[in-house]
Formats: structure tokens, C-alpha cells, sequence
């Protein structure tokens, strides 16, 4: 009899929690899944000609003051009204901040004189924790190998598609790194990514970074720490480069 009773007590409970799960409105059901904390920080969004307002200016109109060369001395590329052109054989600048994960936004230019092809024209790159290279170069009309191209990660992905405007216009890059993670033992717990949009275009989608840049060889990883130095490459080239900002994630 009491067992009877204890499955007639169990059923009856199933049967209250079903009716009542079944008996509630949208608006209730819809209630049980929203989440008010956190909320969201407000900021401005950017434009053309403004960043977001939340973002770090790395190259504006005052200056080459987040800038270094690798060194640790001054920079030495010309800079005249926001705009930053690499010196040749000046070498390789640095910014003075270091970075870990973020939305690095940077436009370049490469010549508008069409002198060489290849490699060898409007060559540069940007180092992502001074290792992780996304190359620039005048890929209008000029044929290299495929993943030393604008827009490639250097050595390791071919961009998607050619997003390449022609020589002497400005260019833009949006990138999104997620930096890799060492552990204490300095071994490799998580690899970095990049996306890459190119002049509005899609051209990298959150692919795995295999190491750090190597022109000979294959990539593979050293540890170093969560936050590096972005580097900018002098290859011989007058690259320019100006609306650099980036933003912290």
C-alpha cells in the first residue's frame, strides 16, 4: 500500500510540474531567459575619419609619439600631416605599447610609381606582437606567390580573394588577433587567430595561426608574453601608412 501510495504521489508531482511548465505564457517563458547583467559599455562608433572612442590612436595628426624603432631609439621614418612613410634602410619601428588581443585598424599606401613587380613592390608588413605577419604589398595586377600576397598571414594562409586597390590609393585593414597563451612552463596551451578584412572585404576568417613568420622553413611557436609590441616592417620600400587606432579585447 505504501509503495502504491509513493508512485501515485510521484506521478501526481510530474503531472503538477508539466502542467505548470506547459500553463506559462510567451512572455513568461521569455522572461526566464533574459539576462540584464552585464550591461554593455556605451561608446561612439567610429566613421571614416574617427575611431571608435574607446580606441588607442597609434598614428594621427600629432605625431609619431606611440612609435619606436626596434631598437628603442626614435623611429627616423618621415611624418608629415598623419601620414608616416617607412625610410628605407632606416629599419623596423615598433610601437612603444604593447598588445595581446585586439581590433588593430591601420591604412597604407603603397607607391603610386610602378617601378618594380613582385616581392619588390610596396613591400612591407605588420607584425602582430612583433611575429605574426600580415604582409602589405601592391598586389594590384602583380603576380607573387600566392601566400606572400596583400593580405596573406606570410608564408601560412592565402587570402580568400584579391581585395587590392591600385598602386598610390589608400588601403585599409581591419584585424582581429586573438594572441596565443603559454603556460608556466612556457609550452604552447592555445594558439593565436587572425580575421582580416581587406578594403571592406573578408579576407582572412579566423584562421590559426601557425607559429611565428619565418620566410625559410616552417613556422612553429616560441613562448613569450600575453602583450607584444606591434612592429611595422621597413623591406626597402616607401610604404606609407596613416589612421592607425586600435582597440584592447
Amino acid at each position: 500500500m505504501r509503495t502504491y501510495l509513493l508512485k501515485f504521489t510521484v506521478i501526481v508531482f510530474f503531472i503538477f510540474i508539466s502542467t505548470e511548465i506547459f500553463s506559462q505564457t510567451d512572455s513568461e517563458k521569455s522572461k526566464a531567459t533574459e539576462v540584464w547583467e552585464p550591461v554593455p559599455e556605451i561608446i561612439t562608433p567610429g566613421n571614416e575619419t574617427n575611431p571608435p572612442s574607446d580606441a588607442i590612436i597609434l598614428l594621427g595628426n600629432t605625431g609619431m609619439e606611440e612609435w619606436e624603432h626596434k631598437d628603442g631609439s626614435a623611429p627616423g621614418w618621415q611624418y608629415q600631416n598623419g601620414i608616416m612613410t617607412v625610410e628605407a634602410k632606416i629599419g623596423d619601428i615598433k610601437t612603444k605599447r604593447k598588445f595581446g588581443d585586439c581590433q588593430l585598424h591601420i591604412e597604407w599606401r603603397s607607391p603610386k610609381t610602378v617601378e618594380k613587380d613582385g616581392q619588390a613592390r610596396g613591400n612591407s608588413g605588420i607584425f602582430l606582437q612583433g611575429r605574426y605577419e600580415v604582409q602589405v604589398l601592391d598586389s594590384y595586377d602583380n603576380r607573387t606567390y600566392s601566400n606572400g600576397q596583400a593580405g596573406s598571414i606570410y608564408k601560412q594562409y592565402i587570402p580568400l580573394v584579391n581585395a587590392s586597390k591600385g598602386p598610390g590609393e589608400w588601403q585599409t585593414y581591419d584585424i582581429i588577433f586573438h594572441a596565443p597563451r603559454f603556460d608556466e612552463n612556457k609550452k604552447l596551451e592555445s594558439p593565436g587567430y587572425i580575421t582580416v578584412i581587406h578594403n571592406g572585404v573578408l579576407i582572412q576568417n579566423h584562421v590559426e595561426i601557425k607559429g611565428s613568420t619565418v620566410w625559410i622553413g616552417q613556422p612553429f611557436y616560441e613562448s613569450h608574453d600575453l602583450k607584444e609590441s606591434i612592429m611595422l616592417q621597413d623591406h626597402g620600400d616607401p610604404v606609407s601608412f596613416r589612421n592607425i587606432w586600435i582597440r584592447e579585447l
